[in-house]
C-alpha cells in the first residue's frame, strides 16, 4: 500500500467526506487483491458493504453500487452555501423545476475541484427532501471484460426500480472516470460498452428521479454524454470578489470554535489581497479551518499569522514590507505581536 494512499484516506475522514473515503478505500482493497491477500481485500469490502449507513425505505433495501448519504449529511445542516449569485440561481431554476415536475431530471456539474459542486447537490436534496444516493463510476469500471456495461445497467435497474422513485436523488461522482478509462483502455470496445450503456441508462431513466453528475474533467467528457443531461452548470465563474466574501464567510463560521482566537476581520481581509489567486472554495475551508484550529492559545490572532504564511509562503516579521503592504499599525502588531509602538518607531525611522 503506497503511503498515498493512507494519507489520502486520513484526508477524507478528517474532511467527512464520505465519498472520497470509500472509494479510496475501495482502491487499497483493489491493491490488496493485485498482490495476492484476497482475504484482506474482501475483509476491506465487507467494512464498507456492512457499515451501519442509515438505508432510505424509498430505494426498496440495500444496495451494490448505490450508496446513501446519511441524512445528517445533507438534511439538517442548515449551512448556507457560498455559491456565485449566478451559479445560487440555477441551483433555485433546478429545485423549481423539479418541483413542477417539468420534464427535466438529469443534471451535469463540472468545475474545479473544491468549488461547491457535491455541497450543491446535497443542498437540492435537502431542500427538495429526497434521499440522496452516490455511486462513484471509478468504483464501477471493472477490468473483467464486459463487467463495466453490467454494472452500469445494475446501477440504472436499481434505480429505476425504486420503490419510490420521487424521492429518490442520485450523485454520479467523477463522470470524467469513465471517460478517462475509455481514452487509456487499450481495449477501446469494452469501454465503448461502458459508455453505450450509459447512454441506455440515461435515456431510460425514470423521469420521476433526479439524477446529478459532477465532473472536473468537462472538455474531457464524450460530448454524446453531455447532451444526455437536460441542464450542464459550471461551477468555475466565482470571481476574486466572490471567492473574497466565501472566505470573510469561513472565518465567521469556524472563529467560535477555538475560544482563544480573537475576531482581525480587517487585517484577514488584507491578507486575502495577498494571494496571487485566491484558491476555491473547498481549499479555503480546509486553509481557514486548519489556520484556527492550530492557532496558539497564549496568542489571539495567531491564526492571522498562519494565514499570512499560506497568502504569501513567509512569515509575518517585516514590518517594512508589512506597511507597504497596507497593513496599519494596530493589523502589523496582530501579525508580529510586536508592541505598536515599537512598529511605529520602526515604520518611522524608515521615513
Amino acid at each position: 500500500m503506497k503511503k498515498a494512499d493512507v494519507l489520502t484516506l486520513i484526508r477524507s475522514h478528517y474532511e467527512n467526506d464520505e465519498s472520497a473515503f470509500r472509494h479510496q478505500s475501495i482502491e487499497i482493497a483493489r491493491e490488496f487483491e493485485a498482490e495476492g491477500n484476497e482475504s484482506l481485500a474482501d475483509f476491506v469490502m465487507a467494512l464498507l458493504n456492512n457499515s451501519n449507513a442509515f438505508v432510505p425505505q424509498s430505494l426498496g433495501g440495500g444496495s451494490d453500487f448505490l450508496v446513501p448519504f446519511e441524512r445528517a449529511d445533507h438534511a439538517s445542516s442548515g449551512r448556507n452555501l457560498l455559491l456565485p449569485q449566478t451559479i445560487s440561481r440555477e441551483i433555485e431554476d433546478i429545485i423549481g423545476a423539479s418541483s413542477r415536475c417539468a420534464g427535466i431530471n438529469k443534471f451535469l456539474f463540472y468545475g474545479e475541484p473544491g468549488t461547491g459542486k457535491t455541497e450543491a447537490v446535497k443542498e437540492i436534496a435537502r431542500t427538495t427532501e429526497r434521499d440522496l444516493y452516490y455511486v462513484a463510476l471509478a468504483q464501477i469500471v471493472d477490468s473483467h471484460l464486459g463487467q463495466t456495461a453490467k454494472n452500469i445497467d445494475l446501477v440504472f435497474r436499481e434505480i429505476n426500480n425504486a420503490v419510490h422513485p420521487e424521492k429518490i436523488m442520485v450523485l454520479f461522482d467523477e463522470l470524467d472516470a469513465l471517460a478517462l478509462t475509455r481514452i487509456n483502455s487499450n481495449d477501446v470496445r469494452e469501454m465503448g460498452r461502458a459508455t453505450t450503456a450509459m447512454f441506455k441508462g440515461l435515456d431510460d431513466l425514470n423521469d420521476n428521479v433526479l439524477l446529478f453528475a459532477t465532473t472536473n474533467l468537462f472538455s474531457s467528457i464524450d460530448k454524446a454524454l453531455v447532451r444526455r443531461f437536460d441542464l450542464t452548470v459550471s461551477f468555475d465563474n466565482y470571481t476574486r470578489e466572490d471567492l473574497e466574501a466565501v472566505a470573510a464567510s469561513l472565518l465567521e463560521e469556524h472563529l467560535p470554535l477555538n475560544p482563544y482566537a480573537a475576531k482581525g476581520l480587517r487585517t484577514f481581509r488584507k491578507i486575502l489581497k495577498l494571494f496571487p489567486a485566491i484558491p476555491a472554495p473547498g481549499d479555503l475551508q480546509n486553509m481557514i479551518k486548519v489556520a484556527v484550529a492550530f492557532s496558539s492559545t497564549e496568542n489571539p490572532y495567531d491564526y492571522l499569522r498562519r494565514f499570512y504564511r499560506s497568502a504569501t509562503g513567509n512569515d509575518p516579521d517585516d514590518i517594512v514590507l508589512l506597511k507597504d503592504q497596507g497593513f496599519t499599525v494596530r493589523e502589523i502588531e496582530q501579525l508580529t505581536s510586536v508592541p505598536k509602538s515599537t512598529v511605529s518607531r520602526k515604520t518611522s525611522e524608515r521615513k
